[in-house]
Formats: C-alpha cells, sequence, structure tokens
C-alpha cells in the first residue's frame, strides 16, 4: 500500500506542479505540503483531506492487517 507521503508527492509531478502552486491550488499553506510530502506524524487531518480532494481521494481507516505494518 502506498504511503500518504508517496502518493501526494507522485501526483504532484505527475500534474507538473510545485510544492507551492500545489499548494495555492488545493487552498493550504505550503508547510502543509511539505509535512504530508515529509511523512511528518503532526497532520491536520481536514487540510489533508483537503488536499487528497485533488485527486479525487480522502482519508479514510484501513484495518492494521490489510497494510504492510499488518502483514508481518
Amino acid at each position: 500500500m502506498e504511503e500518504l507521503a508517496e502518493f501526494v508527492k507522485k501526483r504532484r509531478k505527475e500534474v507538473n506542479l510545485t510544492q507551492e502552486e500545489f499548494a495555492d491550488r488545493a487552498g493550504v499553506a505550503l508547510t502543509v505540503i511539505r509535512k504530508i510530502e515529509q511523512n511528518k506524524t503532526n497532520l491536520n487531518l481536514e487540510k489533508v483531506n483537503q488536499v487528497l480532494k485533488m485527486f479525487g481521494h480522502q482519508l479514510v481507516p484501513v484495518r492494521i492487517k490489510d497494510t504492510k505494518e499488518g502483514l508481518g
């Protein structure tokens, strides 16, 4: 399963936007994009969903056993 940081960075690059351009389009501060792409843990979930909405996605709970961490 793709991590949030990887997902956002990959999709942002696919649409050829800098972090600053993407933040402007998503309506969030540049620091939000940087925190997400650096895999920081202190994220505002509302802001994360605002960013993910740009790609037609949203943050949802996933059972641990269905993730990489739950396969070991």
